[in-house]
């Protein structure tokens, strides 16, 4: 076996190693209680505008910044004004949890719409 048949899978295992956990770090369900929890549902749907834009929407927005989760934490923790789809403007509703982990894995089972 030669050197370059050796390191083409070995490329290929780091390369899923490295993007795997990303994947696999996104606790769907939880993140859904979570928002189901906290009312998110009742502005947000998946893939349509209600009264505040589809999370794909948001997801196809922002997952390309590198700082994309941050922002998202930002947005559901902070409670800033936001213009909803009519034109009105009103306090976004703050996630009801200090867990670093639960804030981080809502936003990105958001960022993977």
């Amino acid at each position: 076996m030669n050197s370059r048949t050796v390191v083409f899978p070995l490329g290929v295992l780091l390369l899923a190693l490295a993007t795997g956990p990303a994947r696999a770090e996104v606790d769907a369900e939880a993140a859904q209680l979570l928002a189901k929890k906290n009312d998110c549902f009742k502005c947000h749907a998946i893939d349509k505008d209600k009264k505040a834009p589809a999370y794909k929407r948001i997801a196809s927005r922002l997952k390309t910044k590198p700082d994309a989760v941050d922002v998202v934490v930002e947005h559901i923790t902070s409670g800033h004004m936001v213009q909803l789809q009519d034109g009105t403007d009103e306090k976004h509703r703050i996630i009801d949890t200090r867990d670093p982990g639960e804030l981080r894995n809502l936003a990105l089972w958001i960022l993977s719409l």
